[in-house]
């Protein structure tokens, strides 16, 4: 069976129940995302950093920078959801910040350092939650719905995956 190139690992599942065991194994998918992306981009070459993963795609520089600005702003979301009541986070096109210049020319590196030491945080933040903190919500505006936090940590499980998967696309072919 063919993988498609937009979502190779299929689409997002939103869990219909969350066990400790989920929340434990989405925190270490978390802990293990920069590690696993810097895996995937060993030995890519810089022409095929700035290659599409599909027509009409991102180039894999654009992913690398996207996984940093995406990861930053759920990060932040976390922050939000458990230190305000239900809040409203800010919405962003993140198409139009994979085509601002700091997504098109920047290194990779910057970002694969930068989310080292967010996903470091963002571990250390995840582990010290409750299981009742995991049930907070956010408001996103642009979805019109309250999303959960332990529906969100799945969420970027999964996202980072996602674009790994991208990468490695690339590198195969």
């Amino acid at each position: 069976m063919r993988k498609s190139l937009q979502y190779p690992i299929g689409e997002f599942i939103v869990p219909k129940k969350v066990t400790e065991d989920d929340i434990n194994q989405w925190i270490l998918d978390i802990e293990e995302t920069p590690a696993l992306l810097k895996f995937a981009l060993d030995g890519i070459s810089q022409q095929l950093i700035d290659t599409p993963y599909r027509s009409g795609g991102w180039t894999l520089r654009q992913v690398v920078h996207h996984l940093a600005d995406s990861h930053m702003n759920s990060y932040i979301r976390f922050k939000l959801a458990l230190t305000e009541d239900k809040p409203t986070i800010k919405a962003y096109d993140e198409t139009a910040w994979a085509m601002l210049s700091d997504s098109t020319q920047l290194p990779i590196e910057i970002s694969l350092l930068l989310l080292e030491s967010l996903h470091k945080r963002w571990a250390y933040l995840l582990r010290s939650m409750s299981s009742t903190d995991f049930e907070k919500t956010f408001y996103h505006p642009g979805m019109k719905t309250h999303i959960s936090l332990a529906t969100t940590l799945a969420l970027y499980s999964w996202h980072g995956k996602h674009h790994i998967e991208h990468i490695k696309l690339v590198k195969v072919h």
